[in-house]
């Protein structure tokens, strides 16, 4: 963004996630300010302002009367998000929408019907952005193996993990055909969202594994076990398989000539070291001689988390100033949430289940 160009920004919703998006907004005071936070609970109110130093609203419609906005981020609860999205909305302003944007396909339908053609919503899917899969996404996209014909996801959940199949197999809104079967075992949660349990009793926990087959023949396997992105008994793994190899994780095999097979690694420079006194950060990812990703905040020592929720926040803020595309709207996000529903009903059910074509392939905005 160049000079000039700080938006005026505010927070619909005051838990964890809301309050996270506030604190980014903070780190870059040359592109954002965030001039408010509506949160529904008195004492909630009273803890932000203190805590954050911002003006605090009691609901959407004070938010919107005594402050002048060029965006809003919708936080709220799955029920309560396809409600805040269309208030902001009905007053032309552009909406980023945490995931999911609406709780089930009704929902979904209907949010579509009623915002969709405003081109206004885009939606916070994050882990695309996240250095080890935007590096992965470019080697695949550069060819390093090939064409693509499947995937095998087993880190994050449901919709999340559909956008990067998605991606990962450039499959846009292709139908799915989605089988699913659930299995319980007992596994320790020594962390959470919240942090160290302390707690190393074993308790139930559910993985779910389906097979997705889109209508090109592409297919996807997805694995999750409940709370695997914060457990840290349980990795994050990605299998990325093309007509000339594979992505496994960091490791790239692929075929160089008619009779050579050579393997690589995905590096991440991290600075930091010993003698090193730029500072702990992470500088790029590379395969070889080549640059796959490069660290757009170097200097702020952000996690990956951090550097993927700044880039869909300031896309969404380069979007809003004609300054750049559309970070992630809601066809998409809408897409991601059906398939994952799909999986849901698979696993229910114990049947095949179609996700076919929804209103919003025809015109995804």
């Amino acid at each position: 963004m160049g000079s000039g160009a700080r938006l005026r920004m505010a927070v619909v919703g005051a838990g964890w996630r809301g309050q996270y998006f506030v604190k980014l907004a903070r780190l870059f005071p040359e592109s954002l300010e965030c001039v408010g936070v509506v949160a529904r609970r008195e004492g909630l109110r009273h803890e932000v302002a203190d805590r954050w130093q911002v003006p605090v609203f009691a609901s959407v419609e004070e938010l919107l009367d005594r402050q002048r906005l060029d965006f809003v981020v919708s936080c709220v609860s799955w029920e309560a998000n396809p409600s805040v999205i269309q208030e902001v909305v009905s007053h032309g302003l552009p909406v980023l929408a945490e995931t999911p944007p609406a709780p089930d396909l009704d929902a979904l339908r209907r949010l579509w019907s009623a915002v969709g053609s405003s081109g206004l919503v885009q939606v916070a899917e994050q882990y695309w952005l996240m250095p080890t899969h935007a590096a992965r996404l470019a080697a695949s996209q550069q060819g390093a193996i090939g064409e693509i014909g499947s995937v095998q996801i087993s880190s994050t959940h449901l919709y999340h993990a559909v956008s990067l199949i998605r991606r990962y197999l450039g499959v846009g809104f292709e139908p799915a055909t989605v089988g699913a079967r659930r299995f319980v075992q007992p596994l320790v949660q020594p962390s959470d969202r919240s942090g160290w349990t302390h707690d190393t009793t074993p308790r139930p926990v559910t993985t779910t594994i389906a097979t997705l087959e889109f209508e090109s023949g592409r297919s996807a396997v997805y694995d999750f076990t409940d709370n695997q992105s914060r457990n840290h008994l349980r990795s994050r793994r990605l299998l990325l398989r093309g007509s000339h190899g594979e992505i496994n994780d960091h490791r790239v095999i692929r075929l160089s000539d008619t009779e050579t097979i050579v393997e690589s690694q995905i590096v991440r420079r991290q600075s930091g070291y010993e003698l090193d006194h730029e500072g702990f950060d992470t500088a790029h990812l590379s395969l070889d001689s080549r640059i796959l990703w490069r660290n757009p905040f170097f200097g702020r020592r952000l996690n990956d988390e951090d550097i993927a929720m700044s880039g869909i926040l300031l896309a969404t803020a380069r979007w809003v100033s004609d300054d750049g595309p559309p970070p992630y709207p809601l066809a998409e996000a809408s897409q991601d949430h059906h398939i994952g529903l799909a999986i849901e009903r698979a696993a229910q059910d114990g049947g095949l289940v179609s996700a076919g074509t929804e209103e919003w392939v025809s015109d995804p905005r």
